[in-house]
């Protein structure tokens, strides 16, 4: 089956340091003039992913907060996937002293330091919430959501099969996307978990190694590379 899409973590991706490089965005530009599709899979909310990467249209779909909502590139449109935080799980982190949290509609992050508090308030609020972590940071979503939720939705209104998809990813919450999709790969400078689950590592990191990845699809297709 060939490959008709990519879905790309950004952080630690197609970014370093929070901005889309040179060498990913030419990669990108190279992929869907080809008539790829290419959905983007953030951790970040909308509003914060737009601050960083204005380029919208670089991309045929958004998943934003870790797989929550899905966003319509050309239009705008949100969907959020699930329920947002109930008012008492926010009152629970407040006791605790966690009032300063990344939120977007329904994820909710701080920093790995506070994941006691943030697990003490989950289960004070009595909820079926899960934690993912980030290099350094950690997501409270409702069980069940994460980047292979969100994948799914977007595949859908594509009209593309999962085992049609690459994935290309960095990080612990990539996990879920690579394990989701027909290919999974790994930046160089991924973490040791997600180069265990991952099909193929780049040689290079960041965008030099999603640009490696769509090199060598548009040559051959990703001949020889499957599912280990």
């Amino acid at each position: 089956m060939p490959y008709l899409a990519l879905a790309s973590d950004y952080d630690g991706t197609l970014a370093e340091h929070g901005r889309l490089t040179p060498e990913g965005r030419a990669a990108l530009v190279r992929l869907r003039s080809s008539g790829c599709k290419v959905v983007l899979i953030t951790g970040r909310e909308l509003g914060d992913f737009e601050r960083v990467c204005p380029e919208l249209s670089l991309f045929d779909r958004l998943v934003t907060e870790n797989g929550a909502v899905l966003v319509d590139s050309a239009t705008g449109r949100q969907r959020a996937l699930t329920s947002g935080p109930p008012p008492r799980l926010i009152e629970e982190l407040g006791k605790r002293g966690l009032t300063s949290l990344y939120r977007g509609q329904v994820i909710v992050a701080t920093t790995d330091a506070y994941e006691q508090e943030l697990r003490d308030a989950i289960a004070a609020a009595e909820l079926d919430w899960r934690l993912t972590l980030n290099k350094g940071a950690i997501m409270a979503l409702p069980a069940g959501v994460d980047k292979a939720l969100g994948l799914r939705a977007a595949l859908g209104e594509l009209g593309i099969a999962a085992d049609a998809t690459v994935g290309v990813g960095d990080a612990e919450n990539d996990i879920a996307l690579l394990k989701a999709c027909g290919l999974g790969v790994a930046v160089a400078g991924a973490l040791p978990a997600l180069r265990e689950v991952a099909d193929w590592v780049t040689s290079g990191d960041h965008g030099q190694g999603v640009a490696e990845l769509v090199d060598r699809w548009l040559a051959d297709g990703l001949a020889g590379l499957g599912r280990r």
